[in-house]
C-alpha cells in the first residue's frame, strides 16, 4: 500500500498510468481509470439506443456492453495489464476476457432488472450501481484469470 500511495502522491504521470507493474492497487487504480473511459462509451452508448432511439433497456444494455468491452480491452492491454503476465495468445485473451465480461453484461442486467422492476429506480440509475458492482468482478476476475 505504502508503494501505491508513494507513485500516486509522485504525480509522474508515466509511473501512474504506463511503467509497468504487478502492485495490485496500482493496478486497480488504473483499471478504474481504465473503466471510466470504457464506462463513459458504455453509458453513452445506452443513452443513446435507450433514450434517443427508445430501444427497451434490456436490448440497450448488450448493444452498450459491446462497445464497453471494446474500448476496456484495449485500453486495459495499454495500460492496465502487461503483455507478460498473460500466458495466453492475443485471440484466447480476448475471448476469455469477452467471456468474463459476459459474465458481467448478466450480472448487470439482473441487477438492473430488480433494481429497475422492483425497486423503482430509473433504469441509467440502475446502470450506474451495477456497473459499480460488475466493475469489481471484471477486476478480479481477469486479474486471477488472465493475468496472474
Amino acid at each position: 500500500m505504502k508503494e501505491f500511495f508513494s507513485i500516486l502522491f509522485s504525480f509522474d504521470f508515466k509511473k501512474i498510468f504506463c511503467t509497468p507493474t504487478n502492485n495490485g492497487l496500482l493496478q486497480f487504480f488504473r483499471y478504474a481509470f481504465v473503466g471510466g473511459w470504457a464506462t463513459i462509451a458504455d453509458w453513452g452508448v445506452f443513452a443513446l439506443f435507450n433514450e434517443i432511439v427508445r430501444l427497451h433497456y434490456l436490448i440497450s444494455a448488450p448493444i452498450a456492453f459491446l462497445m464497453g468491452l471494446t474500448v476496456n480491452y484495449l485500453l486495459s492491454k495499454k495500460f492496465v495489464f502487461s503483455k507478460e503476465n498473460s500466458d495466453h495468445s492475443a485471440s484466447t485473451e480476448f475471448i476469455v476476457y469477452g467471456i468474463i465480461g459476459i459474465i458481467g453484461l448478466l450480472m448487470t442486467m439482473v441487477i438492473m432488472w430488480v433494481l429497475t422492476e422492483f425497486a423503482g429506480f430509473l433504469p441509467m440509475i440502475s446502470k450506474i450501481i451495477a456497473t459499480a458492482i460488475v466493475l469489481v468482478w471484471n477486476f478480479l476476475a481477469r486479474k486471477v484469470v488472465l493475468y496472474k
